[in-house]
C-alpha cells in the first residue's frame, strides 16, 4: 500500500511539471501593429525642393569704360522703362580706334542689327500665334456651348492661349534686349561721339520692373561690358525644379503640382508647363554624382496667394503623375516580398495568415491593390523577420 501511495505521488508531481513545462514552453502570442485595407482616392506624386524664379530677367551691363558713381538703387525699387537712371559713369577718354578695330565694331553692329531683326520677327511669330490660339480658344467656346466638344479640349486651348500669350511676353523682352545690344555695339563704334573726357554717361533702365539684383554699390571703375543691376518682373514668378532624370521622365506639362513649405498656410496649386529637353550633373549632399531635369512650373493660383515670394524662394513641389478617385490600397508598410512578389499577413482568427498580393501604382503610405485583398481585411505592419504563416498574434491597433 505505501508503494502504490509513493507511485501515485510520483505521477502527480510528473503531471504538475510536464504542465508547468508545457505553460512554460506554449508559444506566446506576438504584438504586432496592423491597418486595414480600404477603398479611397490614391495620389502618386514626384516630390522634390524647388525654388521660385522671375521668368522675364535683364542685367543691365555698363556701355562704356569709366568710373562708376555709387548705385542709389536698391533690390525692390520699382524702374520705369527709359526713365529711371540705373547708374552714371564718367567714361574715359577713348583710344583711337585703328582699322581692324572698327572693323570689328562693324561687324558687331551688323550682327546686333541682324539679332534685333530676327527677335522682332520672333515677336511679330509670337503675337501671330496669339492671334490664332485666341481664335481656335473662341471657336472651342463655341463648340462647348452646343456641347460638340470635350472639357479637356476647351482646357487644352485655354492653356494655349496663355502659353501664347508669355512667349510674346518672352519675345518683346528679347527685342528689347536685341535693342540694348545694338545700341552699345553702336556706342563702341562712334566712342568720340559718346564719351569725351570727363563726359557723364547715363544708364537707363531698359525695360519695366523692379531690381532683383545690384552688382555694384560703392564708386569704382569698371569695364565695359561690366554687369551693373538685374532687374526683372515680380509679377511673373515660375518654380524651377530639379528631378532625377528617372523622376523626370513621368513628368508631363500639364500634370497638377502641390506647392508646399513656402511659409504659407496652405499649399499653393500649380501646374507643369515644361520639362527641360537637356539634363545636367549636380553632385548630391552625399558627394553621389546625379543626373538632374529642370521642370519648370507656373502657379495656378492668383498673385495675391504667392504675392509674398519673390526671387529665389525655396519650396516643397509635389507632382501629381498618377491618380484614381476609387482603388483598393493598402498600407506601404504591410508589404513584403515573398520570393519575386508581394505578401501581406493578414489578421485572421488571432493568427497571421500570409497572402500573396498583386499591387499597381503606389506613393510613400499607400499602395493600390489589384488582386489579393479586399477592403476591410486587416494586416500586419511592419511585420517582424520572425513571424510566419500561421503565428499567433495580438493586434495592437486596427
Amino acid at each position: 500500500m505505501w508503494r502504490r501511495l509513493m507511485n501515485r505521488r510520483v505521477l502527480q508531481a510528473a503531471l504538475v511539471v510536464g504542465a508547468l513545462l508545457a505553460v512554460a514552453l506554449w508559444p506566446r502570442a506576438t504584438a504586432v501593429d496592423a491597418a486595414q485595407v480600404i477603398r479611397g482616392p490614391l495620389v502618386v506624386t514626384v516630390d522634390e525642393e524647388g525654388e521660385t524664379h522671375v521668368h522675364h530677367r535683364f542685367v543691365v551691363s555698363a556701355p562704356v569704360s569709366g568710373r562708376l558713381s555709387r548705385i542709389t538703387l536698391e533690390p525692390g525699387d520699382t524702374v520705369t522703362r527709359g526713365t529711371t537712371a540705373i547708374a552714371h559713369l564718367a567714361a574715359e577718354v577713348p583710344a583711337l580706334i585703328d582699322a581692324r578695330s572698327r572693323a570689328e565694331a562693324e561687324a558687331a553692329v551688323a550682327s546686333a542689327r541682324g539679332a534685333l531683326g530676327r527677335a522682332r520677327a520672333g515677336e511679330q511669330r509670337a503675337r501671330t500665334a496669339l492671334t490664332q490660339a485666341t481664335a481656335d480658344l473662341s471657336r472651342e467656346r463655341e463648340l462647348s456651348s452646343a456641347g460638340l466638344t470635350t472639357r479637356q479640349a476647351l482646357e487644352a486651348r485655354e492653356t494655349a492661349v496663355a502659353t501664347a500669350q508669355e512667349d510674346v511676353n518672352a519675345a518683346a523682352f528679347a527685342v528689347a534686349a536685341a535693342e540694348s545690344d545694338l545700341q552699345r555695339a553702336e556706342v563702341r563704334l562712334r566712342p568720340s561721339r559718346l564719351d569725351g573726357p570727363g563726359r557723364d554717361v547715363t544708364v537707363t533702365a531698359p525695360v519695366d520692373g523692379v531690381v532683383l539684383r545690384r552688382f555694384h554699390e560703392s564708386e569704382q571703375v569698371v569695364a565695359a561690358g561690366e554687369p551693373l543691376v538685374e532687374i526683372g518682373d515680380p509679377s511673373h514668378v515660375e518654380i524651377v525644379a530639379d528631378l532625377l532624370s528617372t523622376d523626370a521622365v513621368k513628368v508631363k506639362p500639364g500634370m497638377r503640382v502641390s506647392v508646399e513649405q513656402w511659409g504659407g498656410d496652405t499649399p499653393l496649386a500649380g501646374r507643369v508647363t515644361r520639362v527641360e529637353p537637356a539634363g545636367f550633373t549636380k553632385v548630391s549632399a552625399l558627394g553621389v554624382e546625379e543626373q538632374r531635369v529642370n521642370v519648370i512650373i507656373d502657379f495656378d493660383d492668383d498673385r495675391q496667394a504667392w504675392a509674398a515670394m519673390g526671387d529665389a524662394y525655396r519650396v516643397e513641389v509635389r507632382i501629381a503623375i498618377w491618380s484614381a478617385d476609387d482603388v483598393v490600397q493598402v498600407p506601404t508598410g504591410a508589404l513584403f516580398r515573398a520570393g519575386d512578389r508581394w505578401a501581406v499577413f493578414v489578421v485572421d482568427g488571432g493568427r497571421a495568415r500570409r497572402r500573396t498580393i498583386e499591387i499597381g501604382q503606389r506613393n510613400g503610405t499607400s499602395a493600390q491593390v489589384t488582386s489579393g485583398l479586399e477592403p476591410g481585411a486587416t494586416v500586419v505592419l511592419h511585420p517582424p523577420d520572425s513571424l510566419v504563416d500561421g503565428a499567433r498574434i495580438t493586434p495592437a491597433a486596427s
